[in-house]
């Protein structure tokens, strides 16, 4: 159930981010200057912690949704949920940690 849940909030939080990056990117076709300015706005702590919450949400996303195809697709898939939801966490963990210390060294440097 709590993996259903995290998949759509994940799945929304990478909608809204890909929004808001067409936005901000379009915006240097009306003014480069305004552009220049939005992004040189985002080199600030907060974004560096949303930078990392993106990369969690897609790093999960992405492999939760692999599970869940191959729940619905494989015939063994629904016998092997669980084992499989414990490996999508562990691969988010062993891919998002190491990230998470790499990034946070250069957003907090």
């Amino acid at each position: 159930m709590w993996s259903w849940v995290a998949h759509r909030v994940t799945g929304m939080l990478i909608f809204v981010f890909l929004f808001a990056h067409v936005l901000d990117t379009a915006l240097v076709r009306v003014s480069p200057e305004a552009y220049n300015t939005v992004i040189s706005s985002y080199k600030n702590p907060i974004v560096g912690l949303g930078e990392a919450g993106l990369v969690a949400a897609v790093i999960f996303h992405a492999f939760n949704g692999v599970r869940v195809m191959l729940v619905d697709f494989w015939s063994q898939g629904p016998r092997y949920q669980r084992q499989m939801l414990w490996v999508v966490v562990g691969l988010w963990v062993v891919l998002f940690v190491p990230f998470l210390v790499r990034h946070l060294m250069h957003v907090f440097a």
